[in-house]
């Protein structure tokens, strides 16, 4: 996911149905985060990083804009032995969804470093293992060949759907991967031309409070791209 800032991310990770998953207590600036910006990859968490996560979010366990989540988990067909893309991980929830169902591999990718913590942070709290986190922009580039690629709530401009749509029609034709997007309807996905080839797997409803902070969305959705 390409992030606007601290909020931006924090609003991500606190999107999921964990017991793990961030949400802001407060409207903390995004100071510290500009000063570790650069220092959390590798396999151990920044210590100051991980101070700044535990004290501006909280856990918590429903409110979520990402229904591919919870279709991953009630589902495990979907992603058992297979190789899985989360792109855009935001807090790594998706990720970790896939792990649980029996992913035989998992790499998230997100170009925020911050939201690379936050997947550390989550792992930890769920008592996973770290899965590989890639940080450069994927999105029309030549990259692996994947058996799933899942991404949630991407669609947030006409730029970025356009490329989304064209980077995923390619990769479905040349390695036949199977394309899982899950938008609780955004304005730049449900006016795309991508909305043509795509077909409806499930269906979610929001909680009163999240269709309250989301300018009253009542459900959620996961689409099949087939182009």
């Amino acid at each position: 996911m390409i992030f606007i800032g601290w909020r931006q991310l924090i609003s991500l990770c606190s999107r999921h149905i964990f017991s793990t998953s961030l949400k802001q207590k407060d409207g903390s600036s995004c100071s510290l985060w500009k000063c570790y910006h650069q220092k959390t990859s590798g396999s151990l968490l920044d210590p100051k990083m991980r101070l700044f996560l535990e004290a501006n979010t909280e856990v918590i366990s429903s409110g979520n804009l990402t229904p591919e989540i919870r279709y991953l988990l009630d589902n495990p067909e979907v992603v058992r032995e297979k190789r899985v893309l989360d792109l855009g991980s935001g807090c790594g929830a998706t990720a970790i969804a896939a792990m649980m169902s029996g992913a035989s591999h998992i790499v998230a990718n997100d170009i925020d470093p911050v939201a690379g913590a936050a997947m550390l942070l989550n792992c930890e709290l769920n008592n996973l293992n770290p899965f590989p986190v890639l940080t450069e922009n994927l999105i029309g580039t030549e990259v692996d060949n994947w058996d799933l690629i899942i991404l949630g709530d991407m669609f947030y401009s006409e730029a970025l759907a356009d490329s989304l749509h064209q980077w995923l029609k390619n990769h479905i034709q040349t390695h036949r991967t199977k394309v899982l997007i899950g938008d609780p309807g955004r304005p730049y996905f449900v006016c795309h031309k991508i909305q043509k080839q795509l077909l409806k797997v499930s269906e979610y409803d929001l909680t009163k409070s999240t269709q309250q902070e989301n300018n009253g969305s009542t459900s959620t959705v996961v689409w099949h791209y087939q182009p």
